[in-house]
């Protein structure tokens, strides 16, 4: 093997959603389904439990089904979030016409990329809202609880846990259930 033809492999840190059927089925469904086709874009290393969990800045919809996933990869950040963004579409997500926070079919974001800091048209890596959002910091903390999110200088855990402390009340806008989907994709 030359040295042309070795890779560099990172590890991106991908969260997953969905609260509307596709045509892979229901949202736990659809998220297995895509679960399978992330493991076309590297080799997928470790996944979250399946969250239900409440919508947030669009109330009045479905709850959302919710996980993360680390995916070993060579592929660039852009050439990852393009093809997150052609999976999307494979499941129906139309991001032209989407009401913003609304209901959708798949939602496959790059919450981290390694130590990658990025911020470019269409792209910032780490996720801006990721230190905000209980949805994807909790399946997150479960998979990388001491990974440090780069520019935030804090474990995944500590952000939690931060997030946590300052939420004025405990609600099950994020809880964990079993599903034979997810165990099997």
């Amino acid at each position: 093997m030359t040295g042309d033809s070795l890779k560099w492999m990172e590890i991106a840190y991908i969260g997953m959603g969905g609260n509307v059927p596709s045509s892979a089925g229901e949202p736990e469904a659809t998220l297995a389904a895509a679960l399978v086709r992330l493991g076309t874009l590297g080799r997928v290393v470790r996944r979250s439990r399946l969250y239900s969990t409440a919508p947030v800045g669009f109330a009045d919809q479905p709850r959302f089904v919710n996980a993360a996933v680390a995916v070993e990869t060579d592929l660039s950040a852009r050439e990852l979030l393009d093809a997150l963004l052609g999976i999307e579409r494979e499941f129906g997500r139309d991001r032209a016409h989407a009401i913003p926070n609304g209901p959708r079919t798949l939602d496959l974001d790059i919450l981290l990329y390694g130590q990658l800091l990025l911020r470019e048209p269409g792209i910032e890596v780490p996720h801006p809202r990721l230190a905000e959002r209980a949805f994807v910091l909790v399946p997150l903390s479960e998979i990388a609880p001491e990974v440090v999110v780069p520019g935030l200088n804090r474990s995944v855990k500590e952000l939690l846990e931060s997030l946590y402390a300052n939420a004025t009340h405990k609600t099950d806008a994020v809880t964990a259930f079993d599903s034979n989907l997810w165990a099997g994709a």
